[in-house]
């Protein structure tokens, strides 16, 4: 007997190949699974300019990174892989020029005119988003995703409906001709459909668990990562929990032939993926 609802999930139209660089953009849900990809030896870049929760300014973070000379950030190409967290339709206008801010730097609420994107508005900024994207890389694979953290703020009906408006912009933006390198994740059913405890909930009832991360995170594994980013892993994780030890006695015979031990399999593991990189290697030398 089965005692849940199992999201379906066919197989993505790309794979994610090992060691392979990511950027992520969007709510603290991207900053959640970019820290997964870290921790697994992908390197992520994840909102270099801050935490973005609209589409509007999902776009703005793009237009910076590509399009200001100004900036130092300014990246020269962008990965062939790139996730777009959607958080809510919510945005703030300054009332001075009528711009869409993507942070309000803690300046009086009088300064601004929150307002709600209508569905329309979310599918034109995620497609300038994609257009952009492709521009810089023709092969970039664009996934959509959304957060499935829930706004208290705007109240727990209110938040329900821009979800659902961001839901309806993916699926337009994901099924047209003009992006059809996008692709859709179903992170935010997978926590609200199957998942669907407040066990799997943290403190605030608010964010997804850390075990609720893992799962969307193994899910995300099934759906778009090779074989051999998964046997990259499976050689990896033993080896990350090495370099992760802290010895009782550091200058001990013993600990320094087990240093020695994982440097060789670090060093081995590197020549067999040359785009590796591990930060915590930095630590254990």
């Amino acid at each position: 007997m089965e005692f849940r609802t199992i999201v379906e999930i066919p197989h993505a139209s790309f794979e994610i190949m090992p060691c392979e660089e990511v950027l992520l953009v969007g709510s603290c849900f991207a900053d959640g699974i970019g820290r997964k990809f870290n921790d697994n030896g992908f390197p992520a870049i994840v909102n270099p300019f801050g935490t973005m929760y609209n589409p509007a300014s999902i776009l703005h973070t793009f237009e910076r990174l590509l399009c200001s000379e100004s900036s130092e950030k300014t990246l020269q190409a962008i990965p062939r892989i790139v996730f777009l967290t959607l958080g809510t339709n919510h945005v703030y206008r300054l009332k001075e020029t009528g711009e869409i801010v993507d942070n309000c730097e803690k300046r009086p609420a009088s300064l601004f005119q929150e307002e709600e994107l209508t569905v329309c508005e979310c599918t034109n900024y995620l497609r300038k988003t994609v257009e952009l994207l492709k521009s810089n890389n023709p092969e970039v694979q664009t996934i959509l995703t959304v957060s499935p953290i829930r706004y208290r703020k705007y109240g727990y009906h209110e938040s329900q409906l821009s979800k659902a408006t961001l839901l309806l912009a993916t699926s337009e933006a994901s099924m047209t001709s003009t992006t059809s390198n996008t692709s859709y994740f179903p992170a935010y059913e997978l926590l609200m459909d199957e998942l669907r405890d407040y066990r799997f909930y943290a403190a605030d009832m608010l964010h997804p668990s850390g075990q609720a991360v893992d799962y969307i995170w193994e899910r995300l594994n099934e759906w778009c990562f090779s074989r051999e980013a998964k046997s990259f892993m499976e050689e990896w994780h033993p080896i990350r929990q090495a370099l992760s030890h802290r010895p009782f006695h550091p200058e001990s015979e013993e600990y320094q032939r087990f240093k020695a031990q994982t440097q060789a399999r670090l060093q081995a593991l590197q020549e067999k993926y040359p785009n590796f990189k591990s930060t915590i290697y930095d630590t254990f030398k």
